[in-house]
């Protein structure tokens, strides 16, 4: 029988996930470090991501396949802003959602807090007024609009004069071939 000592320390999964028992030293793939990280859902969508080069480290767009190490500043975009990571651990195994301060430091600059702010103020953006399927305050206007476009009276059967071609003075009506 286990002493609760033993039960209790369990070994760490952040030793454990790390790069240094994969290769011998502190790095990893930048797709896996990314879906670790928590960053994207899914390693594909990090590949994915990698890929369009919404990526970039230094500046420089990266290949899914390239290996960071700690202490990479790392910037994604995701409109409309860009955050920056700098690495702490280069891990590629997902770790819990508690451990990703052990994992990432996130050095992201007010300023595009505040652009993320002011989208979310400005209200819904993502779709061109007129296309797609209206939104639920535009299907109310359209229906206020031909509420009110039904109301009008029609008047075409209450005037005095005919609106047909009164030009020519005959009285039988023209062949068609």
């Amino acid at each position: 029988m286990k002493s609760t000592s033993q039960i209790h320390s369990a070994p760490s999964l952040i030793g454990r996930a790390g790069g240094e028992s994969a290769g011998g030293g502190s790095s990893a793939r930048l797709d896996r470090w990314l879906w670790a990280a928590r960053i994207f859902k899914t390693r594909t969508m990090a590949a994915a991501a990698c890929k369009r080069g919404q990526v970039s480290i230094g500046g420089q767009q990266m290949k899914p396949s390239r290996m960071v190490k700690v202490g990479d500043v790392i910037d994604v975009r995701k409109p409309p802003i860009t955050y920056s990571f700098r690495i702490l651990q280069a891990i590629e195994h997902r770790v819990g959602a508690k451990l990703i301060p052990e994992i990432l430091e996130n050095v992201t600059a007010p300023e595009q807090y505040e652009l993320l702010e002011m989208n979310r103020i400005s209200g819904f953006v993502g779709r061109a007024r007129g296309t797609g399927r209206p939104t639920k305050k535009e299907r109310r206007a359209l229906d206020d609009y031909t509420s009110t476009a039904a109301d009008i009276p029609t008047f075409f059967g209450d005037f005095d004069f005919d609106l047909g071609d009164d030009d020519s003075d005959e009285t039988t009506p023209p062949r068609f071939g």
